[in-house]
């Protein structure tokens, strides 16, 4: 018997609470350690990971029978938690902001993604103020 193989794509952004530039250090060590643990818990594929100061930008994959927006959910959830957690920020009652942007990748190549991930801190170093 035949079996389908079948891989969803999607490029996903998110920002902290009001874009605040704080993922840097150990909070941006600790929220990729939890997103990292997060994603091998659900059985999501991490093809690319960024983290920037005021955003995240993941290029992930996973089956075609899970939903994109419980992923995200789950993934931001878990980090804010965990963040809060580790580094004694409970002051901060939504680490994240309410949305998220994400982009399903079928007409665009893999590593047209993967290098607009790679190439954030050139776009981020030009519009950052000194």
């Amino acid at each position: 018997m035949k079996k389908d193989i079948r891989v969803c794509q999607y490029h996903v952004v998110w920002t902290p609470k009001y874009r605040r530039s704080y993922l840097r250090g150990s909070i941006k060590d600790v929220v990729q350690t939890s997103i990292r643990e997060k994603s091998l818990l659900l059985g999501i594929k991490i093809v690319k990971f960024q983290v920037m100061p005021d955003h995240i930008h993941l290029f992930i994959k996973i089956s075609p029978n899970m939903c994109i927006a419980n992923i995200v959910k789950q993934l931001k959830g878990y980090s804010s938690f965990t963040v809060r957690r580790k580094l004694n920020l409970h002051k901060y009652k939504a680490f994240w902001g309410r949305g998220y942007f994400c982009e399903s990748i079928g007409h665009i190549s893999e590593q047209t993604i993967k290098r607009y991930i790679d190439e954030q801190w050139i776009h981020y170093d030009k519009k950052a103020p000194l």
